[in-house]
């Protein structure tokens, strides 16, 4: 059993925590949202009303699940307890930007805190189910340290190299998912238009070269695939403006590092798009909007 203080629970972190629960871990948890944390109470966390007056002394890991990388700056390097002990391991499962990533890891195990960025793939139905898939960034020593806990909230942990690497794999890895979902959308929707129903086109092309994710695991288009969002009015297991944040941080990282992402590019501006018309749904929402004539 590992003692834990979890920051962050929304939408992906009450389900990570309470998993976290479940594998026998003390785990404290703090959000800004009393509501979250009584939630976390009610799961079996035990509530933190405050970081500043929190006695951290026993705590052995820190996880945190935060918007942004402003948000997790001000954890690490302001809000963080006076009393956390050294050598306490520092696990961030944030989205954030690369170099953001890099400097707090850097910081981080320079002040005696074993940092690792740890961000994940697999939506909220995961972190409820405790099968998210985890991208590491950090050394060998820190990953070994997290991945123990790690394990409680995913089925698979990868260590993608030094720090960084975690949100840099998260970050490739989502541009290649919104690209793939726009293509798969378009196809189905050409389909349609050709007198192709949704669920023979996603017998042949599921079983032919245009086979993806964003076909067999989440089809955009309902019937296929009973447990996608399409067959629940597009409700999200990862909302559009999640994506669309997602393709944010790759054309930052590609400015950055000189990288050509056309493709990438033209994703979000498409994203965008149905950020403005369609914030609240899932980012398959694509298809609907091509039905309806919504992308230019």
């Amino acid at each position: 059993m590992t003692n834990i203080l979890f920051i962050g629970l929304g939408n992906m972190g009450s389900g990570m925590c309470a998993n976290l629960v479940k594998a026998g871990h003390e785990v404290h948890a703090f959000d800004l949202s009393a509501e979250a944390v009584a939630r976390a109470e009610a799961a079996g966390a035990k509530a933190v009303s405050t970081l500043e007056g929190f006695d951290a002394s026993g705590i052995e890991a820190v996880v945190t699940m935060l918007p942004a990388g402003k948000h997790v700056t001000k954890v690490y390097l302001e809000d963080m307890p006076q009393s956390t002990p050294k050598g306490t391991v520092m696990i961030d499962c944030s989205t954030i930007d690369v170099e953001t990533a890099r400097e707090l890891g850097k910081g981080a195990t320079e002040r005696g805190f074993p940092a690792v960025d740890a961000p994940v793939s697999g939506g909220t139905a995961a972190a409820e189910a405790g099968t998210l898939t985890f991208m590491v960034g950090g050394t060998e020593e820190a990953f070994g340290l997290a991945k123990p806990i790690l394990e409680a909230m995913g089925k698979k942990i990868f260590h993608a190299g030094g720090s960084g690497n975690g949100q840099a794999a998260k970050i490739a890895n989502n541009m290649l998912l919104a690209i793939s979902m726009i293509g798969t959308c378009e196809a189905f929707h050409l389909a349609e238009k050709l007198g192709l129903d949704a669920q023979t086109f996603f017998d042949i092309s599921s079983n032919a070269s245009g086979q993806s994710w964003s076909m067999t695991s989440y089809c955009p288009a309902a019937g296929p695939v009973p447990a996608a969002p399409s067959n629940r009015d597009y409700k999200p297991g990862f909302a559009v403006p999640m994506m669309l944040k997602d393709l944010g941080l790759a054309a930052e990282a590609a400015g950055t590092s000189g990288s050509s992402i056309p493709l990438g590019e033209h994703a979000k501006a498409i994203y965008e798009r149905a950020a403005k018309l369609h914030g609240e749904k899932d980012f398959s929402v694509i298809l609907p909007m091509l039905n309806a004539g919504e992308v230019e």
